[in-house]
């Protein structure tokens, strides 16, 4: 199971040469990418600027948008951003969609919440479709750069409802789970993906990328507790279950992984819940890196 690091964006301390030490750090390795989580209500980094930027400061590791809240965004500038993403990076892009729980990321972006899901099925087929160089219409012609990867960037789709399989099967390349999700929860939407992707007669084996926030260190429990107050602190259920699944130890990071991998995880997403280049390396030391 190959292991990508998320950079801290969303952490109001992570200033911009601080977020370049983290991705000089994860090209060094051991790790296989660098990851930007989508809020629009936030004062933290846009995760797809957060990703040219690195792509033009690497050139091993991937770059993954983990994940995009496709429907608070018009689709055919997001489709062109992230060709051109792809095409700089020499093809490393990788977009997870997901749809969000804040309504206030669709009131900023004047999206209606409510219809977040059915929008975010129709924008699939319209960025392979501009991916794929096709003109939109007789009186619209081709949108943006033609990206490296055939087909567009690599597309990962994350959620719970029954949707979320067919739409992987259709449209995607695999799936992301959300980080805040059981195992049990996690493990039964895989199964989805996997038979609405052999029902739909296609080859190989969908992706499966799961994602966890760690900490690590003397601070580590704080550090926890703060970030997730932070960014999960209005609504206290989510917040404390987010919480109560977060490694602060090497051991308790450890495990996960090593559950994770058994259950068929082939990528995890770490994502720190401080700004501290000591965290990096203390996850690098813990994973052998």
């Amino acid at each position: 199971m190959e292991i990508a690091i998320g950079l801290p964006v969303g952490v109001v301390r992570g200033s911009g040469p601080g977020v370049f030490d983290w991705i000089a750090r994860a090209e060094a390795g051991p790790f296989s990418g660098v990851a930007a989580l989508d809020r629009v209500v936030s004062r933290g980094y846009e995760p797809l600027t957060v990703l040219a930027a690195a792509a033009g400061a690497t050139r091993r590791v991937r770059l993954i948008a983990s994940v995009i809240i496709g429907p608070t965004r018009e689709t055919t500038l997001l489709a062109r951003q992230a060709a051109t993403i792809d095409a700089l990076s020499g093809g490393r892009l990788s977009i997870g969609f997901g749809i969000g729980i804040r309504r206030d990321d669709y009131l900023a972006t004047g999206q209606t919440f409510e219809r977040r899901g059915r929008r975010l099925e129709a924008q699939l087929p319209v960025l392979r479709s501009i991916w794929a160089g096709e003109a939109l219409s007789a009186e619209i012609g081709a949108i943006g750069p033609a990206p490296v990867r055939p087909g567009g960037p690599e597309v990962l789709i994350g959620g719970y409802v029954e949707a979320v399989a067919r739409r992987i099967a259709t449209w995607g390349d695999g799936y992301m789970a959300p980080g805040g999700g059981t195992p049990e929860a996690v493990a039964e939407m895989w199964s989805r993906v996997r038979s609405a992707w052999s029902d739909a007669g296609r080859p190989g084996e969908p992706r499966f990328v799961w994602g966890s926030y760690f900490a690590l260190g003397s601070r580590a429990k704080e550090q926890a507790r703060t970030y997730i107050a932070l960014q999960y602190g209005a609504d206290p259920v989510l917040a404390a279950r987010r919480l109560a699944g977060i490694p602060t130890t090497p051991d308790a990071l450890r495990r996960l992984l090593d559950e994770r991998a058994a259950m068929g995880a082939h990528e995890m997403i770490l994502r720190p819940c401080a700004a501290e280049i000591d965290q990096l390396d203390r996850l690098a030391e813990a994973i052998g890196g």
